[in-house]
């Protein structure tokens, strides 16, 4: 990254993030920038400098952006180049009694930032209700590392984050807070992360595939002891889930039976299982399947009623 000319990053960044205000109003049948109006709540860290350069760019589409700085260290050359483009600037005191605008660009807080807003990014927020907001990299207060809320925080319809996901785009409650998460490459080279989602295409690549020659025993025989007759609807869902093809046959055991080969025909009855069910709805059965499936040495799910009985 040495390499790169001083400021390159924020300037992918504020590209990558003034692009995707444009697909978020197009998103919503506005149109592109030309003629709206955007307000950018701009803080003293580099995601404010994000806000400041992706609203030059809005603003030389078209769009009629101006600024809120809610720091005197707001990123100079940022609010340089705003002004040039014909944006406009306030500070301190805020109005939008003449102003209706289209979108909010939080760049109010970074990922240095910590949990919870001072009451000036508060009181600019009340002045914006309704109006959906694009955060820049993370919602303003939320706790980044950790996803934890405390305190006052933006709530984003998008989160456009650069280089690589962080913990709060992935974890509850911050993550709800994101709204729809916009990953921005700007050439970013980054260490392994400390946590993982998996995307589809992960989850596509860890189905086992049969072999040519696979048989019913070696994709592996799955067995459920779930659901009663006060709870049949349990077993029916979990052997509905057991019998989506990826395992060679599914045994049920339960006084579910007439509900669960009602809708699954081809499930069999009790034998010899590679890993068991068992606790979903079973009620007062819940200890005896348990005890059942641990004796049988093969791999558990245990859920429901029957995590009650590991405690006893």
């Amino acid at each position: 990254m040495a390499s790169l000319p001083e400021g390159a990053l924020m300037q992918r960044a504020a590209a990558g993030l003034a692009y995707a205000v444009i697909g978020h109003l197009r998103g919503r049948g506005l149109g592109g920038a030309y003629g709206k109006r955007i307000v950018l709540l701009v803080g003293s860290g580099d995601n404010g400098g994000d806000a400041l350069y992706a609203g030059a760019l809005l603003a030389r589409r078209g769009a009629r952006v101006e600024a809120w700085l809610l720091s005197d260290r707001a990123h100079a050359g940022g609010v340089a180049a705003l002004k040039a483009a014909g944006g406009t600037v306030s500070s301190g005191v805020f109005s939008t009694s003449s102003t209706t605008f289209d979108v909010v660009v939080d760049g109010i807080v970074g990922i240095g930032g910590k949990p919870g807003l001072r009451p000036d990014a508060e009181a600019a927020l009340a002045l914006l209700p309704g109006i959906p907001v694009v955060s820049v990299d993370t919602p303003s207060g939320v706790c980044v590392d950790t996803g934890e809320v405390d305190g006052a925080h933006v709530t984003a319809d998008l989160t456009v984050t650069f280089g690589t996901h962080k913990p709060c785009h992935l974890l509850d409650p911050a993550a709800s807070a994101c709204g729809t998460v916009q990953l921005v490459d700007i050439g970013l080279r980054l260490p392994r992360p400390a946590i993982e989602s998996l995307e589809a295409a992960d989850v596509a690549d860890l189905v086992p595939r049969p072999a040519p020659d696979g048989h019913k025993y070696s994709r592996g025989v799955v067995g459920l002891r779930v659901g009663s007759a006060t709870y049949p609807g349990a077993a029916l869902l979990a052997v509905s889930g057991a019998n989506t093809g990826l395992a060679g046959m599914v045994r049920y055991v339960g006084t579910a039976s007439e509900w669960v080969k009602r809708h699954n025909p081809e499930v069999v009855g009790d034998g010899q299982a590679q890993a068991w069910v068992v606790g979903s709805g079973s009620a007062d059965g819940a200890n005896s399947a348990l005890a059942f499936a641990r004796a049988s040495g093969v791999p558990l799910v245990i859920d429901a009623d029957s995590l009650r009985a590991l405690n006893g």
